[in-house]
């Protein structure tokens, strides 16, 4: 039994080569949409503060993700693409409608993080490695989260009007926030700049069918959580779960069925 039939559905999953994309396109998939699956293999330098597994889960192509579909008999293709490149939408969209049919589902996943901050010192309180805010760590962090989520709902809303369909789905990870996010600074920023389109596509695209929303997860285990991370989320006034990814990507699932056609323009906060 399924949770949500999205069946006669197509889904577009940024970032789905591990984490909360790759459970995201997991469960699209059982819930029987066809997804276009995006990656780009990161080779991170070595952080004695993040676990060896999250850099090895970051350079990890998406294979593994569509042998756990094909296995359950869901379809489902993946592509390696840089949403840094301004090409890179059209060609997402071209793709999927040629294999699976125009996408009616979109969520804006993946992101471009790196730890930057405005202070000195060279390590957060986690013990992961710090950056100085530069155009380097601005642009490789706003070209995939903010300018990368701009294009692809354009390119989504460009299609849909197009075609005169009248159902659809936009869905942007978010995590920071307007009030910044220390010690991932240029993140933070991002993922404000991802909010606010998303904010603005749910309002301008509602006459289309559309609804858009961003989800902000809480502590999420995608490989790079530590026994001092565990430690800070226990001690925090304003943290509370440590989850899997699998949970994540099932609030998911129900934004994006028919049962949530009335959650539009709002971030949801998952604690």
């Amino acid at each position: 039994m399924t949770l949500f039939d999205l069946s006669n559905h197509v889904a577009l999953v940024t970032g789905g080569n591990h984490g909360i994309g790759a459970a995201t396109v997991r469960v699209l998939a059982e819930c029987g949409a066809r997804v276009l699956v995006t990656y780009l293999r990161l080779e991170d330098e070595h952080d004695p503060g993040i676990p060896e597994a999250y850099g090895r889960n970051r350079a990890s192509d998406a294979e593994h993700v569509l042998a756990a579909i094909r296995a359950k008999g869901g379809q489902a293709i993946a592509v390696e693409v840089d949403l840094a490149d301004a090409a890179t939408p059209r060609r997402l969209f071209d793709l999927a409608e040629g294999e699976l049919g125009p996408v009616d589902i979109l969520v804006n996943n993946a992101s471009g993080w790196l730890a930057d901050t405005f202070r000195a010192g060279t390590t957060d309180p986690l013990g992961r490695r710090l950056r100085r805010v530069s155009a380097e760590t601005f642009e490789r962090q706003f070209a995939v989260d903010a300018r990368g989520t701009a294009t692809l709902i354009a390119e989504f809303a460009r299609r849909h009007a197009e075609r005169g369909a009248k159902w659809g789905r936009i869905i942007g990870l978010t995590s920071g926030g307007p009030d910044g996010f220390p010690g991932e600074v240029s993140y933070g920023a991002a993922k404000a700049a991802l909010e606010n389109y998303t904010m603005a596509a749910a309002f301008e695209l509602a006459h289309l069918g559309i609804t858009a929303s961003a989800v902000y997860p809480p502590v999420t285990d995608t490989g790079w959580v530590t026994d001092e991370v565990r430690r800070h989320v226990q001690e925090s006034t304003d943290l509370v779960h440590i989850v899997g990814s699998e949970e994540v990507a099932r609030v998911i699932a129900c934004l994006v069925s028919d049962h949530a056609g009335l959650i539009t323009g709002n971030t949801v906060r998952l604690r």
